[in-house]
């Protein structure tokens, strides 16, 4: 579901304000633009051959794409694709597969058929940023503030960086009412989003890996203001022209000259198409490009910068900067570091809701890959594709031993119990009605029967349990992948842990008790099961005793503390029963989170104190008078337990913010 990539792993802030002088455009321009169009692949290149790989020439990954794509896209219902690899400054190759267009069989064409790259649109951004700081137009380690129009506040007397923001470490929780539309009209100037979507800082900055599209569209806003131009205007005339970059844009609506080429985007290829899609935040997902056009973008990057930025920016750019859960993987500024058979790689990965993408670059070996898939598929397969295909490149074309060690099995138990508990993404709402995914999403970690670590939510790709096997202390290894998870200790204690796919942007801190759903959504079940009991019994009693012509049973202050207790338990119910609709509905199609169910949310809102604290109060008053009179011992019970399912409720609505008011989300 969108829900859990929203929630975990999956979303995004920033903002601050005070403008600085403007240098004319044509001093922003890099010099040494690359050739136009790379050089075209050719099947003589020589063999690049890693000890035990095979040969990486044109010929050999041409021949192993043309048998491993086809094969993905029809296994996993996915319409199309395209595919570029770049080695040693040429195009080994680049090529399309299946359908831009199903219903008028129209292939995809990596020359021209445009593709959208979601979140890689941010190496694009991170890019523009890094530009302005070699120009001495921004610094990565000043007060933002000093190049926005409005003010962030410090948190804990800190400011955010442009070094935190392109880390990733700038505090920001979730920001998800601005995401993806179809709606053109819902474009919103850049400007006006940087202010208006300003989510609330949860972490210290410098701290903690949260994933923030809120942040980058702030550096994109920051890049406009600094520069003096429009963010599109700036990219098109500072990194895609300049590299050849002639078949993209970042322009929302796109430019009429290229929507022709644009591949249509579905759910599934089965399915039918889906209007192009809207990203709110645009510096952080709105590019639209031809694989061409994002090889000449990775050729670049491999080239130290070659037309974009000088030698000494482009590696420190590339450079490790943080790093949350050592060993784990880390961010370099803006691209995030993976691992290919120990081999380190940076990159970034990106996805719409229709269109899915990874770039990765080796720099070491320098070799790029690109990969974007135009359909969601089967459930799943939309990463299980990007997934396969690199861990697939890196054993065919960069092979190398996996490592074999293994810890002190006498404490594998000890540090697998050690770990056991609920934890809670780092990417995520904590101020606002979102935090409730929280209660329904918390990552569990267990220990199996040999003593083992259990991640649960760090599944194999056919949705089985990974093994993990300790190869030192704290630090696990799934045999099948080589992918690591690791802990953070403090004081003896597991506060932190992360795996390597997500390590360099999302971290799982230890629930707190109060807030742990491993008992609290067990308990909150059962609380709303006799909430809804008690609220049924008023119309079976009813039922009841009109069928048998009985007499109510109770009169007087019973009677009417009894019907105004099923009664707000009625309340309590349809205050809930709403919230699972406005959540259900808000998160069918990310569009719907922008403001199309607001009059439900602000229902839920002014129905959900009222309900849950008249229930509490009520309850409390209604077993008074139960334990004070002469009821019989089930009566009794039950009004301990409606007491006590009245306060957990609260405690969940409190605790999970579904009590409070307003849409900033």
């Amino acid at each position: 579901m969108r829900i859990t990539k929203i929630v975990g792993a999956l979303w995004l802030a920033l903002a601050l304000g005070s403008a600085t002088s403007a240098q004319s455009p044509a001093s922003l321009t890099p010099p040494a633009p690359l050739p136009a169009r790379p050089p075209a692949a050719a099947s003589s290149a020589p063999a690049v051959t890693p000890s035990g790989g095979a040969p990486l020439t044109a010929d050999n990954v041409g021949t192993w794409l043309d048998g491993f794509m086809p094969f993905a896209l029809g296994r996993n219902d996915i319409a199309g694709a395209v595919v570029v690899v770049v080695k040693d400054g040429q195009v080994l190759v680049q090529k399309g597969y299946g359908y831009a267009d199903v219903g008028q069989r129209k292939p995809v064409d990596p020359d021209i058929t445009l593709f959208r790259p979601g979140s890689v649109s941010k190496l694009f951004t991170w890019t523009a940023v890094m530009q302005l700081v070699e120009r001495g137009r921004l610094d990565l380690d000043r007060d933002v503030n000093a190049y926005l129009d409005f003010q962030i506040p410090p948190f804990e007397g800190k400011p955010v960086t442009l070094r935190n923001i392109l880390t990733h470490t700038t505090g920001f929780e979730e920001s998800i009412r601005y995401l993806i539309g179809s709606d053109p009209n819902k474009v919103m100037a850049l400007g006006d989003y940087a202010r208006n979507a300003l989510p609330n800082r949860v972490f210290a900055p410098g701290t903690t890996p949260a994933y923030s599209n809120y942040a980058t569209a702030l550096a994109g806003h920051i890049v406009a203001r600094a520069s003096g131009m429009s963010f599109d205007d700036y990219v098109d005339r500072n990194i895609l022209r300049p590299i050849g970059m002639n078949n993209s844009s970042f322009r929302q609506p796109m430019p009429a000259a290229m929507r022709a080429n644009m591949s249509l985007g579905y759910p599934a290829a089965s399915a039918d198409p889906k209007p192009f899609e809207i990203v709110i935040p645009a510096p952080a997902g709105s590019l639209s490009a031809t694989a061409a056009d994002m090889g000449r973008f990775m050729l670049a990057h491999l080239a130290n910068g070659g037309g974009l930025l000088r030698p000494e920016t482009a590696r420190l750019m590339h450079a490790t900067q943080f790093k949350a859960v050592p060993p784990l993987n880390g961010m370099a500024l803006g691209f995030y570091e993976q691992r290919m058979n120990g081999r380190r790689t940076i990159g970034h990965g990106g996805d719409t809701e229709l269109f899915h993408s990874d770039l990765w670059l080796v720099p070491s070996e320098r070799i790029g890959v690109f990969v974007s898939i135009n359909s969601g598929g089967t459930p799943g397969a939309s990463l299980a594709v990007r997934k396969l295909l690199f861990d697939q490149f890196g054993d065919r074309y960069l092979p190398a031993p996996q490592e074999t060690a293994r810890a002190n099995v006498a404490t594998a138990r000890e540090h697998a119990q050690a770990m056991a508990g609920s934890y809670t993404s780092s990417r995520g709402g904590f101020t606002s009605w979102v935090r409730i995914l929280d209660l329904l999403g918390q990552a569990k970690l267990g220990v199996d029967k040999d003593g083992g670590l259990v991640a649960a939510p760090v599944i194999g790709f056919a949705n089985q349990q990974r093994k993990w096997t300790e190869i030192a202390p704290y630090v696990w290894q799934d045999a099948a992948s080589g992918e690591r998870l690791a802990a953070k200790l403090e004081n003896g204690r597991v506060v932190r842990w992360s795996f390597d796919i997500v390590s360099p942007f999302i971290v799982y801190d230890r629930a707190p008790w109060y807030l742990n759903s491993a008992w609290l959504l067990p308990a909150a079940l059962a609380s709303l099961a006799i909430v809804l009991i008690t609220a049924l019994a008023w119309p079976a009693g009813a039922i009841s005793r009109r069928r048998y012509k009985a007499a109510y049973p109770l009169a007087g202050r019973p009677k009417q503390a009894q019907r105004l207790t099923q009664g707000f338990a009625w309340g309590a119910i349809v205050a809930l029963g709403l919230w699972a609709t406005f959540v259900t509905l808000a998160f069918s199609v990310l569009d719907a989170l922008g403001g199309r169910f607001d009059w439900l949310l602000y229902t839920a809102q002014i129905l959900t104190p009222i309900a849950l604290f008249g229930l509490l109060v009520l309850a409390a008053y209604n077993s008074w008078l139960i334990w004070r009179g002469k009821r019989g011992w089930f009566s009794k019970l039950w009004s301990i337990l409606l007491l006590l399912a009245s306060v957990i409720l609260v405690w969940v609505a409190l605790g999970f913010n579904l009590i409070g008011f307003g849409t900033h989300y």
